[in-house]
């Protein structure tokens, strides 16, 4: 367990590459900063000890003020279409990679969020504030605890150092992790350009993807760039599935926010479901309901075509491509359809289990049933058929949905206890819902991370019960104000 700053041992691959994929520059550090809070259980899986994670000379690497030692700082560029437009040329407007520290698990990046304007902010002052870190803080671990492929956080500091958004905030930073923020747009930014989309390809596939090197010596880089291309679409595919299946919603799907790596990556206006909706919408930038729920399959399959667009400028042929591309749609029904089989707590997925997950999709949707309990319901609904219809307005369709549920359940063999403590650790009873969620941001604005600590507790193991916690399980009261989420958040 690494105790000293100057110990670490940190690597720069990204910064290997050559200067036109970065910019190298100092971040803008936070003054008087404050350590909010930091991720012991993630500090732990990297090697990082709680006295180090704690010490002040983190805080100043934490809140820009400070380097990494033995890193080099930089913003990385790169291109995409966001809302569906092609957008030119993007980049980390407010992000800095650090480097990559040696783990347990391999090299992870660090990256700061919030720390100052780079040559790529556009129009933006390169900060973040405390309202969308301490979200983008809590969602990450959340997404790690419910199993889905996503970037971590480490640590989250608070500054007084006002931020003008849509009123006056504060600023904050937040310390990302993962094995790589390489992105869709990263690719498309060379589009037309080989040599350096060669540079890039090899690059992703020396350090992330080193089988498909094994498995194709030789090969040219247009038979690489497909193989790649496949993986991408399983990763993306299954990612998604499981976005779908506990409710969640991206809300800025754009090229640019897609990993390379199938991570879940750059959280904004995000949000878990309450009421279901097929066509919810969390993101009120979003007026078209372009990245609604119904819609993110689809359109993280117009990205990956987005993907394959800017790797025909390898030579690869569009119709190879074509048939990666066409790899999606089978390994998003299959990971969707398992997901689905163990929180309906079906031994198999049998011919007509369509229709019945179909009408199970429209009775929370015309009742606007909450998705996470109704999902966690299920577990004891058919022994308890009464209370479970009575979750619902429209009672007379509940009993005729679970009626033909526990007809399916007869096809099976396993024990009512058995298949209820299966689903269990299928349906979470905790999710990061949007009013719990201002809750820690309330707190924070005080200096009080309380509740981000216990959100963290049951947010890391959401299937379980947590005595004493119960109340971050519940749905939001009638009379709570929605919490408006734009890009901005």
């Amino acid at each position: 367990m690494t105790t000293a700053l100057n110990t670490l041992h940190v690597t720069n691959s990204f910064a290997e590459l050559p200067s036109g994929f970065y910019t190298r520059l100092d971040p803008e550090g936070l003054r008087d900063a404050s350590l909010l809070h930091v991720n012991e259980a993630l500090g732990a899986e990297l090697g990082l000890s709680p006295e180090l994670l704690h010490s002040p000379e983190m805080l100043a690497v934490f809140s820009a003020n400070a380097p990494l030692p033995g890193g080099k700082t930089l913003a990385a560029v790169y291109s995409g279409h966001q809302f569906g437009v092609w957008a030119g040329q993007l980049g980390d407007g407010r992000a800095h990679l650090l480097g990559a520290i040696d783990t347990p698990a391999g090299a992870r990046e660090l990256q700061l969020k919030g720390s100052g304007f780079t040559p790529y902010s556009r129009m933006g002052d390169g900060r973040a504030v405390l309202r969308s870190s301490v979200r983008e803080y809590l969602c990450s671990e959340a997404m790690h605890g419910l199993g889905i492929a996503t970037t971590r956080a480490l640590a989250i500091v608070s500054s007084p150092v006002p931020v003008y958004r849509e009123t006056v905030e504060t600023a904050s930073i937040v310390t990302r992790v993962s094995p790589s923020f390489v992105r869709f747009g990263s690719f498309e930014h060379w589009l037309g350009k080989p040599d350096e989309m060669s540079v890039l390809l090899h690059y992703v596939l020396k350090q992330f993807y080193p089988e498909i090197l094994q498995q194709h010596a030789k090969a040219d880089d247009a038979t690489l760039a497909q193989a790649l291309l496949l993986e991408v679409c399983i990763r993306t595919a299954e990612m998604v599935a499981d976005w779908q299946t506990v409710g969640f919603c991206h809300g800025v799907m754009n090229s640019d926010n897609m990993s390379i790596l199938g991570l879940t990556i750059d959280y904004g206006p995000f949000g878990f479901m309450d009421a279901f909706r097929v066509n919810h919408i969390c993101n009120a930038t979003d007026t078209q309901g372009r990245y609604a729920w119904n819609n993110q399959p689809s359109m993280a399959h117009w990205n990956l075509y987005r993907l394959a667009s800017a790797l025909t400028t390898l030579g690869a042929k569009p119709d190879d491509l074509t048939l990666a591309l066409e790899t999606f749609e089978p390994a998003f029904l299959k990971r969707y359809q398992a997901n689905l089989a163990a929180k309906l707590g079906l031994e198999q997925w049998l011919e007509g289990d369509t229709v019945l997950v179909d009408n199970w999709w429209r009775l929370l949707h015309f009742d606007q049933a909450d998705f996470t309990l109704s999902f966690r319901a299920l577990a004891w609904a058919p022994e308890n058929p009464d209370t479970f219809v009575s979750l619902f307005n429209d009672t007379e369709k509940a009993r005729e949905w679970l009626s033909s549920y526990q007809q399916r359940l007869t096809r099976q063999q396993a024990a009512p206890q058995q298949r209820a403590a299966s689903m269990n650790q299928a349906n979470p009873l905790y999710v990061l819902r949007n009013h719990i969620a201002q809750q820690a941001i309330d707190a924070a604005g005080t200096g009080d991370s309380s509740v981000i600590r216990d959100l963290l507790r049951v947010l890391a193991q959401p299937y379980i019960d947590h005595p004493g916690l119960e109340h971050y399980a519940l749905p939001p009261p009638a009379d709570t104000p929605s919490v408006p989420l734009s890009c901005s958040s």
